[in-house]
């Protein structure tokens, strides 16, 4: 019997929540916490905006692209940047050791929730407005995942509560 993916991986747009869910729900399932923004800002001594602004949007999603890779942890909720889905290495190593759970947040409730993009270090093109970047990627969103929430009116224990549902209902293990 093949053994059970022991990560949570959350997927999503800047603005989803990613980092504030999963540390609920890193506690309420005992799980350990990785932030890979959190990372990335660790390792390279700077912001994410920092990146961008410097090296470009392509640099940051290498720079992601290879944090991911050498993320090996067991047991944990990890909190991925909005572009990780660009690696289909990347979200190969992630899902093999983990359940994908895309945080699915509207466009609007997106945009309400960060008031300067040009702070957030967003990998995108430069000539790319956000929504064509929620566009593009909802795709890859729905592509990698295993479990997605729909939350624009929940609160953020309520997505736990209802990933943790999820998670018993399709027999993930919980």
């Amino acid at each position: 019997m093949a053994s059970k993916r022991s990560n949570l991986i959350l997927i999503g747009m800047p603005g989803a929540g990613k980092s504030t869910v999963g540390v609920i729900l890193a506690k309420q399932t005992l799980r350990g916490f990785v932030d890979t923004d959190v990372l990335i800002q660790t390792a390279h001594g700077r912001t994410l905006q920092n990146i961008v602004d410097a090296e470009g949007y392509a640099a940051l999603r290498k720079i992601e692209e290879e944090t991911l890779l050498g993320v090996s942890v067991r047991n944990c909720v990890i909190a991925t940047g909005g572009s990780a889905v660009y690696s289909a290495g990347a979200m190969a190593h992630l899902k093999s050791d983990g359940i994908v759970v895309f945080l699915d947040v509207g466009l609007h409730t997106l945009e309400a929730r960060i008031h300067d993009f040009s702070t957030r270090g967003i990998a995108k093109r430069p000539d790319q407005h956000f929504a064509d970047l929620f566009q593009e990627r909802a795709t890859l969103y729905k592509r990698y995942a295993d479990i997605t929430i729909r939350y624009d009116s929940l609160t953020q224990e309520e997505v736990c509560v209802k990933i943790m549902e999820l998670l018993r209902d399709r027999s993930f293990g919980e």
